[in-house]
């Protein structure tokens, strides 16, 4: 009997110890998942400004198109 309570405990442990196993893992991955989308929307700003430094001349007007200062 005394062996029976024994197994009974540290099957009641391991079954325990799963249990938390399983959160911990499901509490990564929904770490794991919004790190993911965080980096995703870091990538596409980064190709978005990537994209702009490279064509610099389609933001800036040349010297004729700008219209002049008000103090002018």
């Amino acid at each position: 009997m005394l062996k029976t309570n024994h197994q009974e405990t540290r099957l009641q442990e391991i079954e325990t110890k799963i249990s938390f196993q399983e959160q911990l893992l499901e509490a990564l991955n929904e770490a794991l998942t919004g790190q993911q989308k965080q980096l995703d929307n870091l990538q596409r700003s980064l190709a978005r400004m990537s994209n702009q430094l490279a064509a610099p001349h389609a933001e800036i007007k040349s010297p004729e198109e700008e219209t002049p200062p008000p103090h002018y």
